[in-house]
């Protein structure tokens, strides 16, 4: 797996020199960060912010870190969702197709939407991020005491876990924290703070929860001009379970992650691609590039050194903008190799 965009640090464990030296210079500035603090007579408060942040991260890195080679998807929808409700029912589906795939399904560990997820993958196949709260808090029965649950007093620390260590993320009908969390997603998404993953709204069967939610951006967002007609790639409404664990594994077919190498964009892809596809991506998707075409290489360097051979990388100039269009572009790669 990648770092999912926001970067990660190795444990240095047959790290390279390069890498050594990267994650050296990183402490460093930690370190310098720091010791800038008393100089600048940070208040008691700031610096408690900073302290629990800090401590919350690395703990939650450290719960992390075993996991980092596993596909996980992260699952949102509200803790009030009654057991007997169809969008419990199809959370719990959920969980039990994407742990039947390899997958791993992350929570917020709470009752609701988020307890039926982990009881459709069980608890060998269920990681959650639990937030202190005067209520709502004790996480679920599932995944209680477990050594893959992590406890965090943020919400923002919460949800940049949520997103970093996930390869695809699923939101069912929910409240105010859904709702934050899912335009937090699609934020990312949109501006390129998060490599591209796939978004799937998922309504129970006959449900209207995320039908009307993208009435709405149709109405006020897309026809207020707030967004682009591309922009709507970047996720999927559905009523399915199917069509969801579909969506999530199709996008995995070909593609496997990206990276930005020397300023150039490269996406890994798990089979090599015609070369009559790449020529109808240069017709079809040149509205993205920067400069020059799309080349399908087999080694790259990076840093001086070459990397391992893969089966393909295509490597691009990206404009950094049309992210719903490089999201078409993935998808084009995708239905390119059976």
């Amino acid at each position: 797996m990648s770092d999912n965009g926001f970067g990660s640090l190795s444990n240095g464990d047959g790290a390279s020199p390069t890498s050594r030296e990267q994650i050296a210079d990183a402490i460093r500035r930690l370190r310098k960060a720091a010791e800038n603090l008393p100089a600048e007579h940070t208040p008691e408060e700031d610096l408690k912010i900073l302290s629990q942040t800090l401590r919350e991260l690395r703990r939650a890195f450290t719960v992390f870190a075993p996991y980092r080679t596993q596909r996980k998807v992260t699952v949102f929808g509200s803790a009030r969702t009654p057991r007997s409700a169809p969008a419990y029912q199809a959370a719990e589906q959920l969980g039990k197709a994407m742990a039947d795939n390899g997958w791993f399904v992350v929570t917020g560990a709470s009752t609701g939407i988020m307890e039926a997820g982990h009881r459709g993958a069980g608890r060998g196949r269920s990681m959650g991020i639990n937030i202190m709260l005067p209520f709502e808090q004790s996480a679920n029965e599932i995944i209680h005491g477990d050594e893959k649950l992590v406890t965090m007093k943020y919400f923002f620390t919460r949800k940049l876990m949520f997103v970093k260590e996930c390869d695809a993320v699923v939101c069912l009908p929910g409240g105010f924290g859904t709702l934050d969390e899912a335009f937090e997603v699609l934020t990312l998404l949109q501006t390129g703070k998060r490599e591209l993953m796939p978004l799937v709204f998922l309504d129970a069967p006959g449900g209207t929860f995320w039908k009307d939610w993208l009435a709405y951006v149709h109405k006020h967002l897309l026809d207020g001009k707030m967004i682009a007609a591309e922009d709507l790639s970047l996720f999927r409404v559905t009523e399915s379970v199917d069509e969801t664990v579909d969506e999530i594994l199709r996008f995995y077919h070909v593609f496997d992650d990206m990276e930005y190498v020397n300023n150039r964009l490269v996406l890994r892809l798990k089979k090599p691609l015609a070369e009559s596809k790449l020529g109808a991506m240069q017709r079809d998707f040149s509205d993205i590039l920067n400069s020059g075409g799309f080349q399908q290489e087999t080694n790259l360097q990076i840093n001086g050194t070459t990397t391992a051979t893969t089966p393909a990388r295509l490597v691009f100039h990206f404009n950094r903008r049309s992210l719903g269009r490089l999201r078409q572009l993935i998808d084009s790669i995708n239905c390119s190799v059976a």
